[in-house]
């Protein structure tokens, strides 16, 4: 209320508010106001000819204090307002006068605040100035900053700038100046030494940076290129010196020379030095290197091989060790002894195992250790000992000559060729001496694996550089086979059965030379296959057949024919499946013809004791095909002693029959099969015996009932069969 009556008052009033209010105050306590202050309402009074107007002002006063809560109140309980009116005005006069001691009171504070109000008001002006001379400042200091910005980047391009060729500068200097200590480690220094070796690449920077200086035409050059000069030559000598020594101490006898050449690996910049700055001297050192290993592999390989021949069996196969050859053949008076057995020619035995990985490269054969315990070997063994050593020597020297020489492609090879050269002549003319009298085919099909083995390591290890020795290896080894295989083809189709001696069912030797022979090159030769020799092997097989035919036209009868075909397709088959693939053409060949002789030998065997029965069911089958059996109703009285007959003969028959078989042939195994697959056979014949007889044709035939039981004779025949 009193800030209500504040707030009236100072609108009301007309009191001066730049003057003292304690006095205007006190004027207003006693009454001192001028009339017109006092609002009253005196509707007598209105003017009526007011303009519209001001009349509608007072009709919306008047509407607005008929609205009033209080109006409404009065207006409701019948109260008289000029009353009311003078209440109301009596209540403001003291409200007013309440507020005007509330203002005497607080005039203090409000004179205080003005004072404050003021001062900060002045204190805002000056932070206003500041501010304002803050504001040019930070123009000026923004103009600045883009200054220094700008000589920043000035700067940082001329520090660039002077780095770089500080860099090129400092460069240059480090690579003209010859530090003492070069000098002093050139002159002095063991080559051997760390030192030395770290001083030569300095060294040999040096004079490649001075080289290229002098194509530029820098004057700098000429200051160190005397003294560049005299070090390049002293260190040329000083490397030579040693590297010659080095090879000379090759020459030494008994001296391992893979120990100094391992040696020289860890000198190989010197090499890679001379043939950058003295080509003479790296020309001299190479073609020393390469008359010292030369004659020093050819010196040892000459004297091993000489040496390993003197342990080579003494018995060797000859011209008339061949698989069509009777063993009694008599020889000339000149003619070498032939051997204790020519099976040992054609069987491979433990021979094959020179082809494992084991034993293919294992050590090498020492001949003075194989002399001194009477030890010999067959001409493969010394081939794989001789062979694996010129591998081994040869791998690690052509690393060495294109590790040591930095020798690649062609001029690897051609360097190689320069040291082993004579070495590699060496091998191809003794094994052409070798080849040209040679007929044991298996050690020449042996050697050839050999080098096919030997071809596959030498690119394992990446070194192309026996490449040709192989090839030529292969083309003195392989026709040298085919022409033996030929020999062998030949001498079986030449062969007359009649000047063979005795004639006998058993396995014949020709036969077992050639199962023997072709087991061991099929066997080998998987591994590597190659087509002429299978297309060989294809010829003596097919010579072989005709070879057993042949023979087996000696014997007069059909059964002992037989006997003798598949005695021998059983052995050829049995032998070639202990080595061959079960699916090779030759175990395929065999297995054929060993099923038709074996088949139509249980058909000899059975035709003598049941003969009658199996004419009489091959003709009934052929009738009843043709719904003709009722032309065997008048043959009772035949089928009565068929029937009659089996039925009192036929144990012992079977029982005679199977010892038979089992004293024709020679496989055991194969004699049960036989004997088994003719038991089978004449059960077979039997239900077909049975079965004619039940067709209503022949139904009513009394014998019948005599007919022995299908099942009680499997169940006796079961009985008849051998256990091996």
């Amino acid at each position: 209320m009193a800030e209500a009556a504040l707030a009236s008052f100072g609108a009301g009033s007309d009191v001066n508010t730049a003057g003292n209010p304690t006095e205007t105050a006190m004027a207003y306590l006693n009454d001192e106001r001028p009339e017109a202050d006092v609002p009253s309402l005196n509707l007598g009074e209105l003017d009526l000819t007011t303009d519209e107007f001001i009349l509608d002002e007072v009709d919306i006063h008047i509407q607005a204090n008929l609205e009033d809560e209080l109006m409404k109140e009065a207006l409701k309980t019948g109260v008289d307002l000029r009353q009311y009116s003078k209440q109301v005005e009596s209540e403001l006069q003291r409200i007013e006068q309440a507020s005007i001691k509330d203002y005497i009171k607080e005039s203090q504070n409000i004179a205080l605040l003005h004072n404050q109000i003021t001062a900060c008001d002045s204190i805002l002006e000056r932070m206003e100035g500041m501010l304002s001379g803050f504001q040019s400042d930070l123009s000026s200091i923004s103009s600045e900053i883009q200054t220094l910005q700008q000589q920043s980047v000035s700067m940082n391009v001329r520090l660039k700038n002077r780095q770089a060729v500080r860099s090129h500068l400092s460069q240059l200097v480090d690579e003209l100046v010859v530090p003492g200590a070069m000098i002093a480690t050139i002159l002095d220094s063991p080559v051997t030494d760390q030192d030395f070796l770290e001083q030569l690449h300095e060294l040999n920077n040096k004079i490649n940076f001075a080289k290229e200086l002098s194509f530029r035409e820098t004057l700098a050059c000429s200051d160190i290129q005397d003294i560049v000069d005299r070090l390049k030559l002293k260190a040329v000598s000083k490397i030579r010196e040693f590297i010659l020594q080095k090879i000379y101490s090759f020459r030494k006898p008994m001296t391992n020379f893979q120990i100094p050449q391992n040696s020289l690996l860890k000198y190989r910049f010197f090499y890679q030095f001379l043939l950058a700055n003295e080509r003479t001297a790296a020309k001299e050192i190479r073609d020393e290197y390469v008359d010292t290993m030369s004659k020093i592999y050819y010196s040892y390989f000459r004297s091993y091989s000489g040496r390993l021949l003197k342990v080579q069996y003494e018995e060797v196969a000859d011209k008339d060790d061949l698989m069509g050859v009777e063993d009694t053949a008599k020889k000339g008076f000149f003619s070498k002894p032939s051997l204790k057995s020519r099976n040992t020619v054609f069987t491979l035995g433990q021979r094959g195992a020179i082809l494992s990985p084991a034993e293919l490269e294992g050590p090498i054969l020492v001949p003075h250790t194989a002399q001194r315990g009477d030890s010999r070997y067959p001409y493969e063994r010394l081939f794989r000992s001789q062979h694996y050593a010129l591998l081994d020597n040869g791998c690690r020297e052509f690393l060495f000559l294109c590790d040591f020489f930095m020798a690649a492609g062609t001029s690897s090879l051609d360097l190689f060729n320069s040291v082993m050269g004579k070495t590699l002549g060496l091998f191809l003319k003794s094994l052409s001496t070798y080849v040209s009298d040679c007929y044991d085919s298996i050690a020449v099909f042996l050697c050839v694996h050999i080098v096919l083995r030997f071809r596959a390591v030498t690119a394992k290890r990446s070194v192309p550089a026996l490449n040709k020795y192989w090839e030529a290896a292969l083309e003195l080894l392989g026709p040298r086979f085919d022409m033996i295989l030929e020999m062998n083809i030949h001498s079986i189709r030449t062969t007359d059965p009649q000047k063979l001696g005795v004639l006998d069912s058993r396995p014949h030797y020709i036969t077992r030379r050639y199962a023997e022979f072709s087991s061991a090159i099929v066997s080998i030769n998987q591994t590597f296959p190659n087509e002429r020799t299978d297309a060989l092997l294809g010829q003596l097989q097919v010579e072989v057949e005709n070879f057993v035919l042949k023979m087996a036209a000696e014997f007069p009868s059909r059964r002992d024919q037989l006997i003798f075909l598949i005695n021998n397709y059983d052995m050829m088959l049995s032998v070639l499946m202990e080595r061959a693939a079960d699916d090779s053409k030759e175990v395929e060949g065999f297995q054929q013809l060993l099923l038709a002789r074996t088949q139509e030998f249980i058909e000899e065997i059975l035709s003598p004791p049941f003969g009658g029965m199996i004419s009489f069911v091959k003709e009934a089958e052929a009738l009843m095909e043709k719904g003709q059996l009722d032309r065997l109703k008048n043959e009772e009285a035949r089928i009565t002693q068929l029937v009659r007959g089996f039925s009192g003969t036929w144990k012992q028959s079977v029982e005679s029959m199977s010892q038979d078989v089992m004293r024709s042939f020679t496989n055991f195994k194969n004699g049960t099969s036989i004997i088994q697959g003719a038991l089978t056979q004449l059960i077979q014949y039997y239900h077909g015996f049975h079965k004619a007889l039940n067709q209503p044709a022949l139904r009513g035939l009394a014998v019948r009932s005599e007919l022995i039981n299908l099942h009680h004779l499997m169940v006796e025949v079961k009985k008849h069969k051998p256990n091996f």
